[in-house]
């Protein structure tokens, strides 16, 4: 005992929120600003777990078409 365990982040956002069970009823209940945090914090962890699962190739082939779209049209 006394080991800590991982949690997963997807769940953990999801148990915020309610689950299965209450999941529209208690987001009906929250204000803005909770429902702003609970989403936020949702997609912090499903952009770290899509990062761990990309290849650095991969990572670097959406990093460049980014990048392309971020200047596309613009001149020097």
């Amino acid at each position: 005992m006394g080991e800590k365990t991982k949690k997963n982040p997807h769940a953990v956002a999801l148990g915020r929120l309610g689950g299965k069970i209450g999941g529209k009823a208690r987001a009906a209940n929250m204000t803005a600003e909770q429902l702003s945090e609970s989403g936020r914090i949702a997609g912090i962890a499903s952009g770290e777990a899509r990062m761990t699962s990309l290849t650095p190739a991969k990572r670097k082939a959406i990093a460049k078409k980014a990048a392309a779209a971020r200047w596309k049209g613009k001149t020097k």
